[in-house]
């Protein structure tokens, strides 16, 4: 059932799931008050979403997280890439 759900996931989304595991698994261990590991992280799901985010959105996120990093908030990351 699992392999079914996230074939289904992929079909819809077109982000190979194997990709998105991976990012939460580093994520877990991830410094959210390093602004390098931030950076990184932002443009990893960048491109794992296929949607760019410019230099001035990246530095919002980055300073939004790096403040924030122990409350991050995803809705309000979120908010910020579709305003775009």
């Amino acid at each position: 059932m699992e392999n079914h759900f996230f074939k289904n996931v992929e079909k819809k989304t077109g982000v190979n799931m194997n990709e998105i595991l991976a990012l939460a698994n580093s994520l877990q261990s991830a410094n959210f008050k390093d602004e390098k590991t931030v950076r990184s992280i932002i443009k990893r799901v960048s491109q794992i979403a296929n949607k760019p985010v410019s230099k001035e959105m990246e530095d919002k996120m980055v300073k939004s997280i790096i403040q924030d990093g122990n409350n991050l908030d995803m809705e309000a990351i979120s908010k910020m890439m579709n305003k775009r």
